[in-house]
């Protein structure tokens, strides 16, 4: 028995480092695959970032244009707002203005309608007057409200006589 015994020993030890051989390259093949797998994936990741990244890019290019144009029409708002306001006060000055000179008018007209008024009465009592003077010299009354318009004589045309000659025309 004893010189069978090492050969199985030793075989069996040959064995068992043949099945952890076996073992360690299995273990080998799947740690390969699942870094296959793992760069596999690593780039799809890598591909989505710069994906991502172009895409933030653009982003950023298109908020930063949209900014400057949020900018700009900022500036022209406020100019807008500006000019608004300008012309509200021109016109409100040409307003106030416009009726400073309404009021002018207004008034000019109320003054010429009070001295209308005065002259009216002046005349009326002048016409009092020379009624009162007339009666008081029995003389008839030459404005006794029944006014006569005498027609209007057209003025004789001047008939062109010709100059003769060495005549001189001083026209």
């Amino acid at each position: 028995m004893a010189p069978s015994t090492p050969r199985t020993r030793a075989a069996a030890a040959l064995r068992m480092k043949q099945v952890a051989l076996d073992n360690q390259d299995r273990t080998i093949r799947r740690l390969r695959a699942q870094l296959t797998t793992e760069r596999r994936g690593l780039a799809a990741t890598k591909k989505e970032l710069k994906e991502t990244q172009v895409a933030l890019e653009a982003s950023h290019k298109v908020i930063a244009g949209l900014t400057e144009i949020g900018l700009r029409m900022s500036k022209k708002i406020e100019k807008i707002k500006v000019k608004k306001q300008l012309v509200k006060a021109n016109h409100v000055e040409c307003h106030q203005k416009f009726q400073a000179r309404i009021h002018e008018a207004e008034d000019s007209m109320q003054a010429q309608h009070l001295l209308i008024e005065a002259l009216v009465d002046e005349k009326y009592s002048l016409l009092q007057t020379i009624h009162d003077l007339q009666e008081a010299n029995n003389a008839p009354a030459p404005f006794d409200g029944d006014w006569e318009e005498e027609p209007e004589e057209e003025p004789e045309e001047i008939e062109d006589i010709p100059l003769g000659e060495g005549e001189i025309d001083d026209e």
